[in-house]
């Protein structure tokens, strides 16, 4: 397995792929409607423009295996230092580590950029990424009941959060 940067060229479909089977069959993603070659032009878009990272585990038959990343946890100034991961693996590939080594590297990114505080939202009945969010270090720091409808249920949004030992200097600019 190799480890990599992903790119739109080279990974959005398998990206997309991805995204849309979590959305048709899990409780991963919160969103009813798959998404488009549209959606991940402007989503890489905005990974660029914010300098964050889109890792992915890749085959060497070249088959994407699963991603992660993060992004900006809050729009406002005061959160700068605080971003929010996701991760995903290919329905084929759970189950065999590929998300933690993903999450690994995704934490070793944060810390290089300086960020303080990673966060995840996980639907709470998602052993699965609980479990990994927890060998890594993540604590459970508040539930949001009924904080989405999917699948003919209300789900609570279980947060979790891991203390980086960075930046050594924050600024209020």
């Amino acid at each position: 397995m190799n480890f990599v940067d992903c790119t739109y060229r080279d990974h959005a479909a398998s990206i997309l792929d991805i995204f849309n089977e979590a959305i048709a069959n899990t409780t991963a993603l919160y969103a009813y409607h798959p998404r488009t070659m549209e959606f991940m032009e402007e989503w890489f878009r905005n990974k660029s423009a914010g300098a964050f990272p889109v890792l992915g585990a890749v085959e060497e038959s070249g088959v994407l295996t699963g991603f992660a990343t993060y992004g900006a946890f809050r729009p406002w100034a005061a959160y700068k230092y605080t971003v929010e991961n996701s991760v995903y693996v290919h329905k084929n590939y759970r189950g065999r580590g590929i998300g933690l080594v993903l999450m690994e590297q995704l934490i070793q990114k944060a810390v290089a950029q300086d960020y303080h505080v990673m966060i995840a939202g996980i639907d709470e009945e998602n052993r699965g990424s609980i479990a990994l969010h927890e060998k890594l270090g993540f604590v459970h720091c508040g539930t949001i009941k009924q904080a989405g409808y999917k699948f003919g249920q209300w789900r609570d949004l279980a947060f979790y959060q891991l203390i980086l030992n960075t930046p050594a200097e924050p600024r209020e600019d």
